[in-house]
């Protein structure tokens, strides 16, 4: 059976979910909605697909089964609702949206229609970190102790000023850590459960931009570990993304989504999938080369689409990353200490 997608956006994403999407047998690519009349004319004729500047007109579309989101973060739960008010399978980028309220707006939407919402955390099906999951789950670990999660990563000027929307408020909903660390607040919330409480600093340390481009927090989890967090876009020229996790029976450090070295009271066993490294070099840039997480993302979806199952990353769990960000952010204006009830 072929599914046909149909792609909201024209930037790079919707170039990589295009070419994440076409490299699944069965999945072809059935329109492309965006703002950018030339940029979508060439998606179209690389990938197939009718191109379209009206969004009712593209979610009238025939046939077509599910969307897949690339528009600014402030956009998503807008074009969601939208989708899913036609029947339509929703695979959102991240954020899920900008602040919770628009997420559970897209969620009461997706539930009332019956259909499917995933979001974009694709370094939830790489398989080194999900055997760090299982580590965890498992105590290999032992209690969880401290979490230290690095991501200083750079982004030349040229990054925000080619972009109406990146660093904004409005469209992007921060700066540095709701865009590049999303991804890694998503990581220690699936690792190491809720976070009750926060303090935080945010700073424009390098970039001309509305929101942050540098900040760091205190994390307090609901397991009474600790963790830190820094994030920042100028840290030049950018170094791969890098989380430790301690617990009372070892330490793992993962870095570009690979366990770097696990140290543990009770060796491993050799039990996990090891991988090829991510080839992204999304420390110093926002173009997707490696497709492979995008595409296994892509396949756990439409297998919860096919089996009636749940996305390894549905709405009510890409909400959690944006609570803890407002409260990041909250924490910050503040100077104070938020706590985020669970």
């Amino acid at each position: 059976m072929t599914i046909h997608v149909g792609l909201i956006g024209g930037g790079n994403i919707t170039d990589t979910h295009a070419r994440a999407a076409r490299a699944i047998p069965g999945v072809e690519i059935a329109a492309i909605y965006g703002t950018n009349t030339n940029r979508v004319a060439g998606l179209c004729r690389e990938y197939g697909g009718k191109p379209y500047q009206d969004l009712e007109a593209f979610l009238r579309h025939h046939p077509m089964e599910m969307v897949a989101i690339g528009s600014p973060s402030g956009l998503h739960a807008t074009h969601g609702i939208a989708a899913a008010q036609r029947g339509l399978h929703i695979i959102t980028e991240k954020p899920i949206d900008i602040n919770a309220d628009r997420a559970d707006a897209l969620i009461e939407v997706v539930d009332r229609a019956g259909v499917k919402l995933g979001v974009m955390f694709q370094d939830r099906v790489k398989p080194e970190v999900r055997q760090l999951k299982e580590w965890v789950l498992g105590g290999r670990l032992g209690k969880p102790l401290l979490a230290d999660a690095r991501v200083k990563w750079y982004r030349p000027g040229e990054y925000y000023r080619a972009s109406r929307w990146r660093g904004t408020l409005a469209l992007d909903g921060g700066g540095a850590l709701i865009n590049q660390a999303v991804h890694t607040v998503d990581l220690l919330l699936w690792l190491l459960g809720d976070v009750v409480r926060v303090q935080s600093r945010t700073s424009r340390m390098l970039h001309a931009i509305e929101a942050e481009d540098t900040a760091l927090a205190i994390l307090e989890f609901r397991s009474g570990a600790l963790g830190i967090l820094q994030a920042t876009t100028a840290a030049y020229p950018g170094y791969p993304r890098r989380l430790e996790i301690s617990g009372s029976e070892g330490t793992v450090i993962l870095e570009q989504d690979q366990i770097l070295s696990a140290d543990l009271r009770t060796a491993p066993t050799g039990d996990g999938e090891r991988a090829t490294p991510d080839n992204n070099q999304s420390a110093s840039s926002a173009v997707v080369s490696d497709i492979r997480g995008h595409q296994a993302l892509f396949e756990d979806f439409l297998r919860a689409i096919e089996q009636d199952g749940t996305p390894v990353c549905d709405g009510r769990e890409g909400r959690r990353s944006v609570v803890l960000i407002d409260a990041i952010y909250r924490a910050a204006k503040s100077g104070g200490t938020i706590d985020i009830p669970v």
